[in-house]
């Protein structure tokens, strides 16, 4: 059913539910592995080093292919890089389960990174195309909720309910055959940039932008750095927190568990409630409050003791809340509305790359260095210290929610907004 104006919204719904669908796939593919890792340990023979090796690697793969991906899918087409990414990280799946040793799964989660990587960019490239400009925080906030309800809210209930009936390799198996019926249906339903979502004038005419290009934005650079912050919070809070409530807050594995689901269901909302309110009150405010409430939240989370498991949920949720709200306006809408013309996934792709690398690869690293070291609260220090500096990073950002703001930096007029003009 199209608009009076001409908007196909039969388009726009369908490629959104196709896109939040694959990008949950995704995410219940890569985070189920974390609760399924002392069972691989114990079998593997695998000590926490060499565990979360397998993370970390998945991390800055994914980032690296994120840039390099996105450029592929604005050259070669969104279908061509997408469908086989899908159809990839569904069998890498399916292969983790007969993985041997830990060079063999080591190999696997690394490969499996990069096809993930793929979709990420990709899917943030069709869903903000599919989206009237009106709607483009929403149904990103769909798209980007859905690797958290999937991956950290869903993924360890599933992995340990089939544990009890099953082993971890059966598990891996399970997991990766949606994704191949999911590749199906993203082959029939996601058009091409020229084959627009509007009934008339969406095709892109302009010619294409130089790869550089995207650094004339100041948007671009910023919300690389500012990203990185965010998913400093969201690794180093997400690789830290059973250690963190149990070694050092002397929880019950129950009560860990209890707490520890904060992350989840606070994510999804976040990243949800957060990009819908940035259509709103523009994506530069959002992104500053944002930062700032995660701040707060995760201070006084950390001020909260073992006899508090209440509160320390409540201190979690918001702090996973408003850092995953952060992170997905600046993966999301402020990159592909700042993106030249026909380069909609490479902004996608780079300034996720640039936040996966080092946020997703290099801070959980740092974390356990600063809890070897010191203790396992200086890590949450970093997690901390990293939403303040986003603070800073979030101010510098110019407004380009097309409420808000009807012209892009420098005076031109936004690429997506143009077309959908």
């Amino acid at each position: 059913m199209s608009t009076s104006n001409g908007w196909d919204t039969r388009y726009e719904f369908k490629a959104v539910l196709a896109m939040s669908l694959a990008f949950g796939l995704v995410g219940l593919d890569r985070f189920i592995l974390l609760p399924l890792l002392p069972s691989i340990s114990k079998d593997l023979g695998l000590n926490y080093t060499q565990g979360n090796s397998l993370v970390s690697a998945l991390a800055v793969a994914w980032g690296i292919a994120a840039i390099f991906a996105g450029n592929l899918s604005d050259r070669l087409g969104r279908r061509a890089v997408l469908v086989p990414s899908v159809v990839l990280f569904s069998l890498l799946s399916v292969f983790s389960g007969m993985a041997g040793a830990l060079t063999s799964l080591l190999l696997i989660r690394a490969l499996m990174g990069v096809s993930e990587g793929a979709v990420a960019s990709t899917g943030v490239a069709v869903t903000v195309e599919a989206s009237h400009p009106k709607r483009r925080g929403m149904n990103n906030g769909f798209f980007q909720c859905s690797i958290s309800f999937f991956g950290l809210a869903v993924a360890p209930i599933l992995a340990t309910q089939l544990l009890e009936v099953t082993t971890w390799r059966n598990v891996f198996y399970l997991v990766g055959i949606p994704g191949l019926i999911i590749a199906v249906f993203l082959w029939m339903i996601v058009r091409e940039p020229t084959a627009a979502p509007t009934a008339s004038s969406h095709a892109v005419t302009a010619p294409r932008a130089s790869f550089w290009s995207m650094f004339k934005h100041r948007n671009i650079p910023v919300a690389m750095l500012a990203l990185l912050c965010a998913m400093c919070g969201i690794f180093v809070i997400s690789a830290m927190m059973s250690s963190y409530l149990v070694g050092y807050l002397k929880l019950p594995n129950t009560e860990m568990g209890f707490v520890s689901s904060a992350i989840g269901f606070g994510g999804v909302i976040g990243q949800l409630g957060v990009l819908t309110a940035s259509d709103y009150v523009g994506r530069r405010p959002a992104t500053i409050l944002s930062f700032v409430a995660s701040a707060i939240a995760l201070y006084f989370f950390m001020q909260t003791g073992a006899d508090q498991p209440t509160m320390l949920f409540v201190t979690l949720f918001f702090a996973s809340l408003f850092n995953f709200g952060a992170l997905a306006i600046l993966a999301g809408p402020i990159p592909a509305e700042a993106a030249p013309p026909g380069l909609v996934a490479s902004a996608a792709g780079l300034v996720i790359g640039a936040g996966e690398i080092f946020g997703g690869g290099v801070a959980p690293v740092i974390a356990g260095g600063l809890a070897d070291a010191y203790s396992l609260k200086h890590a949450l220090y970093l997690a901390l210290g990293g939403q303040i500096v986003g603070i800073v990073f979030a101010v510098m950002l110019h407004e380009t929610a097309p409420r808000k703001a009807k012209t892009a930096a420098h005076g031109e007029v936004s690429e997506l907004d143009r077309v959908a003009s």
